[in-house]
């Protein structure tokens, strides 16, 4: 029988650390959420202001929301880290929270953002363009019409709390990464 490996550390700490930022967030009654993993308008003054910006794609807002994003993170992500290697995948999961967490506060003054559904979606794209060599492979572009059509439909007839617009900028950002690191090889 083989041992149990820490096969991809990005994934399975990033993992860890949003199951105890849920876990915080329980016990603290949605505090932990408001103060640490979900990004809003705020004081420029505040430095967990600046943290948030990163941290909010840790929090989730209930054990789903969670255990949807995890599914595919946990599937995606250890192919995506093994090609690409910790360090750089750390890189663009910072880009998009970074990213987003911005664009977020910059449009939605009185909502909070948070989850990694933003980095989901960009894995998805960066996944559609692994393993090509040449051009633009047509598995990203129909990835892409698709997800993205999906995401714009959503975002003008469903009424829920789901930030479409955080999908598609880390959609864009993982297609953009995924065409540069192919093009550098």
């Amino acid at each position: 029988m083989k041992k149990i490996t820490w096969n991809a550390p990005v994934i399975l700490w990033f993992t860890l650390l949003s199951a105890i930022a849920l876990l915080a967030d329980f016990l603290t009654h949605g505090k932990a959420n408001r103060l640490l993993f979900s990004v809003y308008r705020g004081s420029l003054s505040d430095p967990l202001f600046y943290l948030r910006l990163f941290t909010h794609v840790l929090g989730h807002a209930s054990l789903s929301h969670y255990t949807g994003n995890m599914m595919l993170f946990l599937l995606v992500g250890p192919l995506l880290e093994e090609k690409y290697g910790s360090r750089r995948l750390l890189g663009i999961m910072a880009l998009v929270a970074l990213v987003t967490g911005i664009v977020h506060v910059l449009i939605s003054a009185n909502t909070m953002l948070l989850g990694a559904s933003g980095i989901v979606f960009a894995f998805i794209l960066l996944a559609s363009v692994t393993g090509t060599r040449k051009g633009i492979p047509l598995t990203m572009i129909i990835v892409a019409v698709i997800y993205i059509s999906e995401q714009v439909y959503q975002g003008f007839t469903a009424a829920d709390s789901i930030s479409q617009l955080t999908h598609i900028i880390g959609g864009c950002i993982g297609a953009i990464c995924g065409l540069f690191l192919k093009n550098e090889r």
